[in-house]
Formats: structure tokens, C-alpha cells, sequence
């Protein structure tokens, strides 16, 4: 009788081929109609999905989002329309490597350059000299450290998830979703193409672990650069707000909550209903979105 290994791998090996040949699934209506209302940008070659919606009449604030990781800017479809009513520009973009923005392979996935792309957005949209407000989440969040560690002054800047804080890397662990690896891979081509959770692996297992690799290589440049963005939040002059979710098991409560407000004692803070979690824009819209307007409209 052979090896129990041996069956399963030559088992395993027809299955797998017969799998990277099943065509992905359509894109549900709602992801269909998130990207037929957004547009493109070109940042070196690399072609990136934004939305920008027009908002409130007689307001001039101007707000950017920044989705975490592995998601993509669906994350703020349950606040969107919300947040039209306050603002007068509601702009979102998927990072590269992510959602409908280029998969480019092989690459190196920086936090530096995701930062240049928001800038580049900006320009784009020619509102570089304008006031903005940033609203991030997860991977964003460091986004948004390295935005204001570049001075892109004046900024209210709202952080959801602030990580690393000093000294307290033993607070973070890496939260695994099932099917996360299904929202970075391209579903045909490495170039333009969709995804969040309406995706599939369709590549070869070494091409997959490669492109993973290179977009988690975020938490290493956290820690090797933890210097620079936590600096950034602890010199600011820039109004901070975190909004919580108690049950968030990324940033544990109550350790995180308490290191959170010894480190950036000025910042405000948002603790939602007990059972919220680490999306709480997605789990709790209405208490997120109160949370953030009471916050703006404090100022």
C-alpha cells in the first residue's frame, strides 16, 4: 500500500488543475455597481479605481477614505450616502494591489508608495491645495501616518486602528479571514481586474504565495519604520479621533484602548456598542458614522 502522502498528492493534482480552470464568478450587482460609478487614474503605468461622489450643497469639506487590508473601498458603502449629506467631496480609492485597482507581478508593495498614490489622486483631482479630511482603516491607517509625517497640511485626520504604537507590538497579532487571499488575486490578468469577496484563486500556488508576500510585507515596514508614523501622530498638531470596537481582536480591549490614550492623550475618542468588532463601519454604520460627524463637527 502506498504512502498516505502519495495518494493525496496524486489526488490532489487533478483536483487542483480542474480548479484553476473553473471561470470566476460574476461580480455581484451591488460590486458591479460600485465600479461601473467609479473612474481610473494612471500612477506610473498602474491604473487605479477611485470614486468620487459630489455631496452636501454649501459645503466645501472634502473627505478621503482609505480601506484596510484585504478589502478594498466597498468597505465604506454602508456610510457613503451618509457622508455625501455632510461633505461635499466623498472620495475613495483602492490601493494597488487591491479591489478593481492594477495587481502588478512581480512588485514591491510599499506603505511609501500607496502613500504617493493618494497623493497623486489628490493632484488628479486637482484639490492638492485644499484642506482634506482622512478616514482610515486597518492598512490605512499607516496610509494616513505617512501622509501626515509628509505634512500634507492642513488634515483632520480620523484613525480607526493605529498600529504599531510604541513598545506594544505583543498587543497586535495578524487577524486571518477565511477567503482573505481571494480579495488580492486578480481573476485573469496581473494588470486591472476586480475583486473583494467575489474573487477566486486562479493562479499557480507559487505565483499566489509571491504576490501575497509581497503585499504583507506592510507589517514589516511597520515595524522597521514604527519611528517615523508613530512620530508622525505624537507631533502632529493635527486633531485625532479613534472610533473602537471593544470586540476587535486585532487591537485587543481593554490593553489597546489603554495604550491608545497613554500614547496620544489628546486624541478623542469613539468606543462603540460592546459587541463591535474590527469593521465597524460595515457592523455598526449608524453608531461609526455618528461617531465621525460629531467628531468633525466639533471643529
Amino acid at each position: 500500500m502506498k504512502e498516505w502522502w502519495v495518494q493525496v498528492g496524486l489526488l490532489s493534482v487533478p483536483l487542483l488543475a480542474v480548479y484553476l480552470h473553473i471561470p470566476p464568478p460574476k461580480l455581484s450587482p451591488a460590486l458591479l455597481s460600485w465600479r461601473s460609478s467609479g473612474s481610473y487614474f494612471t500612477y506610473k503605468d498602474q491604473n487605479i479605481f477611485y470614486r468620487d461622489s459630489i455631496g452636501a450643497v454649501g459645503s466645501s469639506d472634502i473627505v478621503v477614505l482609505l480601506h484596510g487590508f484585504p478589502t478594498s473601498s466597498y468597505d465604506w458603502c454602508k456610510i457613503w450616502e451618509g457622508l455625501t449629506q455632510r461633505f461635499h467631496r466623498v472620495i475613495a480609492l483602492d490601493f494597488v494591489g487591491f479591489g478593481f485597482s492594477d495587481k502588478p507581478r512581480p512588485h514591491r508593495y510599499s506603505i511609501f508608495e500607496q502613500a504617493s498614490i493618494v497623493e497623486g489622486l489628490v493632484r488628479h483631482l486637482g484639490l492638492h491645495h485644499q484642506r482634506i479630511n482622512l478616514l482610515s482603516h486597518d492598512y490605512g491607517d499607516t496610509v494616513a501616518q505617512e501622509l501626515l509625517h509628509r505634512s500634507l497640511q492642513p488634515l483632520m485626520l480620523l484613525l480607526l486602528f493605529v498600529v504599531p504604537l510604541p513598545c506594544c507590538s505583543e498587543l497586535f497579532f495578524f487577524f486571518f479571514i477565511p477567503g482573505w487571499e481571494q480579495c488580492l488575486v486578480p481573476t485573469r490578468s496581473p494588470r486591472r481586474q476586480s475583486t473583494g469577496t467575489c474573487g477566486r484563486l486562479c493562479a499557480p500556488t507559487t505565483a499566489i504565495s509571491s504576490f501575497l508576500f509581497s503585499i504583507l510585507q506592510y507589517i514589516n515596514q511597520r515595524k522597521k519604520h514604527r519611528d517615523r508614523w508613530v512620530g508622525a501622530l505624537t507631533s502632529t498638531s493635527v486633531p485625532l479621533h479613534l472610533i473602537y470596537g471593544p470586540l476587535d481582536p486585532v487591537n485587543p480591549h481593554p490593553e489597546f484602548l489603554q495604550l491608545y490614550k497613554k500614547v496620544l492623550p489628546t486624541s478623542t475618542v469613539s468606543v462603540l456598542d460592546d459587541h463591535i468588532s474590527h469593521y465597524p463601519q460595515l457592523e455598526d454604520p449608524t453608531g461609526f458614522l455618528n461617531a465621525y460627524l460629531n467628531f468633525i463637527n466639533s471643529f
